[in-house]
């Protein structure tokens, strides 16, 4: 179970981190390859460091227990997502804003912080929201098959 959210952890963290790095990137106005890769590497980091630290399959069992919503089910995955998004996109929306505004400081912008930041995090949260409700099922059915599980059997 725990090679499966492991791999889990890292296609998730790698797309969402991907797609949040392009859209942070050409939300700027520019797309710069540089800046993008620096803002990937470090939010996949970001990514990999909550996925290892936050029982994200524990968390969401308990969420879809308390609201009697199967897991595997639309509902299920719409609740998961939406709690996956809640615990990575903010944190990785604050290091990437943090950059930007670094970045827009040293080449003589000006824009204040917070506003950076939460019209980032508002854009962002629809985004990651899409991301993970669309990849989620598809990446888990990937992950069971390549470990030789079949959807519905649970791992040992």
């Amino acid at each position: 179970m725990k090679k499966i959210g492991l791999q889990m952890g890292l296609l998730m963290g790698i797309s969402l981190s991907f797609s949040l790095s392009l859209f942070g990137n050409l939300r700027a106005g520019h797309f710069r390859l540089p800046a993008f890769l620096i803002s990937f590497l470090l939010s996949t980091l970001i990514s990999i460091l909550i996925g290892l630290f936050v029982p994200m399959p524990k968390l969401e069992q308990a969420v879809c227990g308390k609201l009697g919503i199967e897991q595997r089910s639309l509902g299920g995955n719409a609740v998961t997502s939406l709690v996956s998004d809640l615990i990575y996109t903010p944190v990785i929306t604050l290091a990437m804003t943090i950059l930007g505004y670094q970045q827009m400081k040293r080449a003589g912008g000006s824009a204040p912080f917070i506003g950076m930041f939460f019209g980032s995090l508002i854009l962002s949260l629809l985004l990651g929201y899409v991301i993970i409700f669309i990849l989620k099922p598809l990446f888990l059915k990937l992950v069971l098959k390549a470990n030789g599980i079949t959807p519905g059997q649970r791992p040992e």
